[in-house]
């Protein structure tokens, strides 16, 4: 009789004691979770690669016999233990294999002269030699040859302390074997859903060709963003369906703001400005994504809805995500509705000031960090709120605000480009409104990558720049010295360029400074009376001072790419031409180096976000405390759009059917939406 997939590995005879520990640090608890353990990569022992000859770009999958072994001191604490690994039934015709592993002595322990061995590593060569240094491996045993672990596609599964990738895969080999897999719980609609699950669950395992695991990584990964979507979407539905209140204005003060500007708004900004109006005078509660490149004036945008929400006569409030950049939305904000006659209010973590003018019966508008979050004065009950730079915020931040008395409207910003799979995950349970222009009195900003050596000459044009007027920030990764990291410090080479720089005036910023340092470092820098302010990425968000047309980073390899575009977004914001200078080490990884062609190329904030996450993959921007959804085990955002777009269809077509999933049917789906949403309110604290 075939077992639940709900059985304890504590209940399996089949599990030795020994191993349940390690397969518990793994999250493996229960048969369902060695089943949803999915290989990380397939070795396909069919055939294995030719012993190489010389370096190669790829890993390749070999299999030998130890021949010899040595372990050798290289001076100091570092030490190296060495085996030549032989193709014997290759004769003369295979050259041998050297494997290392640094600072590892139990490797004497584990890998022995006479062992046959499958491993997998990149082949480098060093002189006649080829190398392979920390390669994976897996000893062959007796019998192998007919088993799960020859002559076939093999699964790797993600291994840990205690148990290997061998031992896994015979379990989860016997847990195929034994378990009921067409009761495996799906949350996929459709009658024939079991036999297909059962069926993709064991080629994603043990695949007999490559395309068979194709086929079953597809349904699968289906089914993980079925689940995403359904969780997105039914927040949208419950948000759409949340009782709001028209908020209709009285003396146009919209067009009052908009016509004391000394510019136009581009015509992108005026389109967004009525779609937020519109929102805003109905009675069902807006909630708006208002996403724009760097530089493309969303912070307008957002203060026009704040407008139109007082002219209506109701707060309004914007939430920063650092104290600068509040600070900065405060004073802005106080040159441009001191004609309007409406009030101002800043709260942050340290700091909480009033303006108000003579007189005034308009509400106010509230300026502030997270620390708006906490705020339960009776006088704070804001009718929008506007989020700045959303990625730094989670969904339950959001959610939070949502729920205050009073039915706010929410409009959230980003000026991180995001391509439209990831939009559809990370905000699919918005509005998207787009603004696709740049004002025309912004400078064009060149970018150029450089290695370190070249600081003097960047020195030397950093002097010229300032000489003529023109301000600078040369930013850091770090703010200390760090023995772990070899890269430079705020702190440290602060001093460097007050030598550099002198007679001119140099400032100081990071995170670790108090608030008032750092009010005071920011305000010296923005009025002019310091020309360059060195910094951590503190100032990567929002900082507005159009005067400064040139950013250095140093250590820029160490960046993310969409970092390094918000952080070049700080200059070019006025008529004048910027100079964004990358610096890298020059011994830096040439793939580390190589990604930062990508700015010079374009300035296009998608083409850039694209790249980023090529590189680095989505992982970073679909964190579950951010977004309370689902992890991905088998899903790429990236090269799957086609499949979550289909999820997206199949949750929008059950909800239509089923809004509140009372069916019951949908007892599984209902209970998985309301687990979901109590974990993200529990992490959420």
């Amino acid at each position: 009789m075939k077992l639940s997939p709900d059985v304890s590995l504590r209940e399996v005879d089949w599990i030795l004691p020994q191993k349940r520990a390690p397969l518990a640090r793994l999250g493996l608890q229960s048969l369902g979770d060695l089943l949803k353990h999915y290989p990380r990569r397939y070795e396909d022992r069919r055939d294995f690669d030719r012993f190489p000859e010389s370096e190669m770009s790829r890993p390749v999958c070999l299999r030998g016999t130890i021949t010899k072994t040595s372990f050798k001191r290289l001076g100091g604490w570092r030490r190296v233990f060495e085996a030549t690994l032989e193709n014997p039934s290759a004769g003369l015709l295979s050259s041998p294999i050297t494997l290392r592993w640094f600072n590892m002595p139990y490797m004497q322990k584990l890998i022995m002269t006479g062992l046959d061995l499958v491993i997998y590593g990149r082949p480098k060569a060093k002189g006649r030699q080829i190398l392979i240094d920390h390669p994976e491996y897996e000893a062959l045993e007796a019998g192998d040859e007919t088993s799960i672990h020859m002559r076939r596609i093999v699964p790797v599964h993600p291994a840990g302390d205690g148990i290997t990738p061998r031992q896994l895969r015979e379990i989860i080999h016997r847990a195929i074997e034994a378990t009921d897999l067409e009761s495996v719980p799906s949350l996929l609609p459709g009658k024939d859903r079991g036999n297909l699950q059962a069926d993709s669950l064991r080629a994603i395992h043990f695949p007999t060709s490559p395309e068979a695991i194709e086929d079953a990584r597809c349904d699968l990964a289906l089914e993980e963003f079925f689940s995403m979507q359904l969780l997105i979407q039914s927040r949208r539905q419950r948000w759409r369906h949340a009782d709001g209140m028209a908020k209709h204005p009285r003396e146009d003060l919209v067009e009052k703001l908009l016509n004391s500007l000394p510019f136009s708004p581009t015509g992108s900004q005026m389109k967004v400005i009525d779609e937020i109006r519109d929102d805003l005078a109905s009675p069902r509660r807006m909630n708006r994504l208002l996403q724009g490149d760097v530089g493309s004036g969303k912070t307008l945008v957002a203060l026009a809805a704040m407008v139109h929400t007082v002219d209506a006569g109701f707060g309004a409030a914007i939430m920063a995500p650092t104290q600068i950049l509040a600070e900065q939305h405060y004073l802005n904000f106080q040159r441009l509705l001191a004609p309007l006659g409406i009030p101002l209010v800043l709260r942050t973590g340290s700091k909480k000031t009033q303006d108000t003018p003579l007189f005034s019966k308009l509400p106010p508008i509230y300026v502030g960090t997270h620390a708006l979050l906490f705020d339960e004065s009776p006088d704070f009950r804001p009718g929008l709120v506007v989020i700045d730079e959303q990625h730094k915020f989670g969904v339950m931040q959001r959610a939070k605000l949502m729920e205050r008395s009073g039915a706010p409207d929410v409009l959230v910003m980003t000026a991180t480009p995001i391509p439209r799979t990831l939009t559809q995950t990370l905000y699919g349970d918005l509005e998207v409104s787009i603004l696709s222009e740049k004002p025309a009195n912004r400078g064009e900003v060149r970018t150029v990558v450089r290695a370190s050596t070249k600081l003097p000459e960047v020195a030397a044009y950093i002097r010229t720049r300032i000489e003529k007027g023109r301000q600078a920030y040369i930013v850091y990764p770090l703010i200390d010295e760090s023995e772990k990291l070899e890269a430079k410090a705020a702190a440290e080479e602060f001093e460097k360029w007050k030598s550099l720089l002198e007679p001119h005036a140099i400032g100081l910023l990071h995170g670790r400074m108090n608030t008032e340092d750092k009010a005071s470092a920011m305000e010296a820098f923005r009025s002019g009376r310091t020309a360059v302010l060195v910094s951590t990425t503190v100032i990567e968000v929002g900082v507005d001072v159009p005067n400064a047309t040139v950013l250095l980073v140093e250590n820029a390899e160490r960046f993310g790419l969409a970092q390094l575009h918000q952080l070049r977004g700080r200059i070019g914001r006025s008529e004048w031409k910027g100079t964004c200078v990358l610096l890298h080490d020059p011994k830096a990884p040439t793939e580390s180096v190589e990604k930062l062609n990508v700015l010079e190329e374009t300035s296009d904030g998608f083409a850039v976000a694209e790249a980023d996450l090529r590189l680095r993959g989505p992982g970073n921007l679909l964190g579950t405390a951010q977004t309370g959804l689902p992890p991905l085990r088998l899903g790429d955002l990236l090269a799957d759009g086609a499949l979550m777009s289909e999820a997206s269809l199949l949750a929008k077509d059950l909800l239509e059917r089923d809004p509140t999933l009372g069916e019951p049917d949908h007892v599984n789906l209902l209970r998985f939406v309301q687990q979901s949403e109590a974990a993200l309110e529990a992490s959420a604290g």
